[in-house]
């Protein structure tokens, strides 16, 4: 057991470690061809930060064990929504850009519900898979069109003659980049065989693993990158990072997943009754808290901690007795959660008022 315990640890370190590699690295390499922060705050950033979960989730489909490629997709958007959002709040209020409000939130409602389309039948197909990773792409180039109109990307007949210098560093940054893709994949080789050791010889299935344990290991450079911006006041990004890698996590480790495979997907019948719908839940929820005011607060903050709270206790019940019993789940299903929801719902719609009254005393 201890030795499997060591092994995880170690991969979460190289998955970790690796994303860091890999983010750093194409970070610099875009400065050095002259792509504008924005489109790497929203692409490269995001992306490098779900690097994990993409070798993850490939890497166990490649393997048969779906359990893990699917619920570590759920878990890390459920845990992006509610873990990080949450401590990211609570260390400052995060101010929130009209433009997350109104392309970026709405465009994961849209490829959240998609997903759930494709998962509800019991598999994803590799079809599925191909028509969500199509749909990664179209949004990429959407972002670097919108940039290239805003004049932040330059056209390829505006780019300097390239310069030894400059070459020394694109193939330093390449290098850097190159370590990153080896760190991940030997962590994520790592992480998925003493998670599924651990599993087998605690009873656990591999999904409820996958949704928590895995989850929450590869989502630690989202963690540990809102923290920062927060930290330097960059609130902005670090929701754009959360939304981004959630839509990186469904369209492309989802997606690649799937394409991947030997065969379709099978989505545990766990996640079919639960996870899939609260994360569904969560999304949604999500858009109101953050347009009132245009800023995540404290209190927000703790709200999406204790829905993350919520959702580990209705997962350990499912492990400890197979079910959750029923006093519970009325409490939870039919009391908390529809209270606070009803909660954000009205702290929205009071907003809303407001600025709606301050706009007609303005005119």
């Amino acid at each position: 057991m201890w030795m499997q315990i060591g092994q995880f640890a170690v991969g979460v370190a190289l998955l970790v470690a690796g994303a860091e590699w890999l983010v750093r690295g194409a970070a610099r390499l875009a400065r050095t061809l002259g792509v504008s922060s924005l489109l790497v705050g929203l692409t490269v950033v995001a992306f490098g930060t779900s690097a994990p979960e993409l070798a993850v989730s490939i890497h166990a489909a490649r393997q048969g064990t779906a359990g893990i490629a699917v619920g570590n997709v759920l878990g890390s958007n459920i845990a992006n929504l509610l873990l990080v959002l949450g401590l990211s709040a609570l260390l400052m209020p995060l101010a929130v850009s009209r433009q997350v409000i109104r392309q970026d939130m709405p465009v994961l409602i849209v490829a959240t519900v998609l997903s759930v389309l494709f998962l509800r039948d019991g598999n994803i197909t590799r079809l599925e898979g191909g028509v969500l990773f199509a749909l990664a792409v179209l949004y990429t180039a959407f972002l670097v069109r919108q940039a290239r109109r805003a004049g932040t990307v330059p056209c390829a007949d505006e780019d300097d003659a390239p310069t030894p210098a400059r070459g020394r560093g694109v193939l330093r940054d390449c290098a850097l980049m190159l370590a990153g893709l080896i760190g991940l994949v030997w962590g994520a080789d790592w992480l998925v065989q003493a998670a599924v050791e651990v599993a087998r010889q605690l009873g656990v299935s591999e999904f409820v693993i996958g949704l928590t344990i895995v989850a929450v290991g590869t989502s630690l450079p989202e963690i540990a990158t809102s923290l920062v911006a927060v930290r330097k006041g960059e609130g902005d990004l670090a929701v754009g990072n959360v939304v981004g890698s959630n839509l990186c996590n469904l369209l492309v480790v989802l997606g690649l997943a799937a394409v991947f495979a030997r065969g379709a997907i099978p989505v545990p019948e766990a996640a079919l009754h639960f996870d899939l719908w609260f994360m569904l839940v969560a999304t949604l929820a999500c858009l109101p808290l953050l347009a009132a005011r245009h800023q995540l607060g404290r209190a927000q903050g703790a709200l999406l901690l204790a829905w993350y709270a919520l959702y580990v206790l209705w997962l350990v019940l499912v492990t400890r007795f197979g079910s959750v019993p029923p006093l519970a789940a009325q409490v939870i299903l039919y009391a908390l959660l529809p209270a606070s929801l009803v909660w954000v719902l009205v702290d929205w719609l009071r907003y809303a008022r407001r600025a709606r009254l301050f706009q007609e005393k303005s005119e």
